[in-house]
């Protein structure tokens, strides 16, 4: 009821979310930079510890007179990682999800789980349709985005995994080559 009252008064497009009830669909633009990006790099090279983007981030633009104003948008987060990775130049960049290796056929029959993947490999994939736009696809998009902007290997694992993972003992661990 609630959404529909939101579609007929606010013109809000709402769509089921897999039968857990329902969410706004609005724009998923890829981000582009940081408004704290000098910051973020600054305190990094000095060695701090920084959190930063998290769950995306919130979506600005400049509008005319230059000031940043919110947009209603959602940030990839996965995209958002990868540049911010690029950013700081890191060499590996970790994605934690809930699924233990990226898979061909995913919840088929004929499931094949990846150890590795390159990016020509994951690029072909990705084209012949294994990665979903609403699932693996950002994952994978931002991570050749990532390999391509100089990063040296990604992972995708889950959480409890990651020592692991980093250790080539789990996880799906993608390489340019």
């Amino acid at each position: 009821m609630e959404a529909s009252k939101n579609r007929k008064e606010r013109g809000w497009v709402i769509s089921d979310d897999s039968g857990r009830g329902y969410r706004r669909v609005v724009p998923s633009p890829l981000p582009i930079g940081f408004v704290e990006e000098s910051s973020i790099k600054s305190l990094f090279d000095e060695g701090e510890l920084v959190i930063a983007a998290g769950g995306g981030g919130i979506p600005v633009i400049k509008n005319r007179n230059g000031i940043f104003q919110g947009i209603e948008a959602v940030v990839d987060k996965d995209h958002t990682a990868a540049l911010l990775a690029s950013l700081i130049g890191a060499e590996i960049l970790l994605v934690l999800t809930d699924v233990d290796k990226v898979a061909l056929n995913y919840g088929k029959p004929n499931q094949k789980d990846l150890d590795h993947l390159t990016v020509s490999k994951a690029k072909e994939h990705l084209k012949n349709g294994h990665f979903p736009s609403g699932n693996m696809g950002p994952k994978i998009e931002s991570i050749i985005d990532f390999l391509e902007n100089g990063g040296k290997k990604a992972i995708i694992t889950p959480l409890e995994n990651v020592f692991d993972a980093l250790n080539g003992k789990a996880g799906t661990t993608i390489t340019l080559n």
